[in-house]
């Protein structure tokens, strides 16, 4: 099997309801597609979902890398040389995380599809579902409670909430939200950086009867040290979000103890070849992992699905990016239960027609 036709295009998606995180609100989502046609009559997608902050990168950039170095690159190559392909491309652009996750994406789905099997069967078919967050961005206290409310009746029973702009807002909105929805609903915070240590301990220690699971990412990202010293000094698990972006990042957070889990997000690390590497470390050390996302098609969100499933140490997802986005033109990629996903049962990673 060799990829004979490649075309490339960014489509910019509009968010039903712009939402706030610590650094920036965010009213758009910019995707880029890679589509790909094989010799024996494949047709393989891929996903980039670049974040100038997070990645690097903007979906021109990613256009401009694929006219530069991808397509010149896979035409005529053959997926199943996976292995050499995606280190050749990494040599190449090391720094493009999402343009590699894209790649990587498509590589995967034409491998899938040839072996005839959805893509989490082809990385192991651990497990066939699993529950999804679902994020509450940065809103006033009331307003942080009724959305809380409003996804429970939706069949939610992860929320996400989002923080680290103020740290009485958040202890008040966090004690309000589980009073609201009650003791079986599991609240995970995400201050996405915005904490200083004293603030990320106090919030742990004011909440603790709101039992909230998590806490994510609550100091800068380029000073582990702060992470450590939070995770040292409170009672719930400590998340490393912004400051994992590569293998050798989670083999530096592990092995110094600096963190009790890991949200693996394809975009960040450069696709599920990486991420799969990036789990055993984490496994190794007995660190559990999430997949997480950024705001993604519903078809970069599938191939962060088919990830998740795939290993027994992935024990948690937030994949919901793909939820509030209009004009996406992978919708119904992913089957959605009383806050359960499940992927689509065809070859690779499903997309029809």
């Amino acid at each position: 099997m060799k990829i004979i036709q490649l075309e490339c295009w960014a489509h910019h998606m509009r968010l039903a309801e712009p939402y706030t995180i610590a650094y920036e609100t965010i009213d758009t989502a910019p995707n880029v597609f890679l589509k790909a046609t094989t010799d024996n009559g494949l047709t393989g997608w891929g996903c980039a979902s670049p974040d100038l902050e997070v990645t690097g990168e903007t979906a021109e950039m990613v256009v401009r890398t694929y006219n530069d170095t991808i397509e010149p690159f896979l035409r005529g190559q053959d997926p199943f040389r996976y292995a050499l392909l995606l280190q050749e491309l990494r040599n190449y652009i090391p720094n493009a995380h999402s343009a590699l996750a894209m790649v990587d994406m498509l590589l995967f789905d034409l491998m899938a599809q040839q072996a005839g099997e959805p893509l989490y069967k082809l990385l192991g078919g651990f497990r066939t579902s699993i529950p999804t967050s679902i994020t509450i961005g940065i809103l006033p206290v009331r307003e942080t409670a009724e959305r809380a409310e409003a996804f429970m009746s939706k069949g939610f029973r992860i929320l996400k909430i989002k923080g680290g702009a103020s740290l009485e807002e958040d202890v008040e909105k966090v004690m309000l939200v589980r009073e609201k929805v009650g003791k079986d609903i599991e609240i995970r915070f995400d201050a996405n950086q915005g904490y200083s240590v004293k603030e990320a301990i106090a919030f742990i220690n004011r909440t603790s009867t709101a039992r909230v699971e998590l806490l994510e990412q609550p100091t800068d990202r380029h000073n582990d040290e702060l992470i450590k010293e939070v995770s040292a000094n409170v009672s719930v698990p400590v998340m490393a979000d912004e400051s994992l972006m590569t293998l050798k990042d989670v083999f530096h957070l592990t092995s110094n103890g600096c963190i009790d889990m890991i949200n693996i997000k394809l975009m960040k690390v450069g696709g599920i070849m990486e991420a799969l590497h990036i789990n055993s470390v984490a496994k190794a050390d007995n660190v559990e992992a999430m997949v997480g996302c950024m705001d993604e098609s519903a078809l970069g969100i599938a191939a962060g699905l088919h990830f998740a499933l795939s290993r027994p140490n992935i024990l948690y997802a937030d994949l919901d990016g793909h939820f509030d986005l209009i004009d996406d033109p992978f919708v119904g990629m992913i089957r959605l239960e009383e806050g359960v996903l499940y992927p689509m049962e065809g070859p690779g990673l499903g997309v029809k027609g």
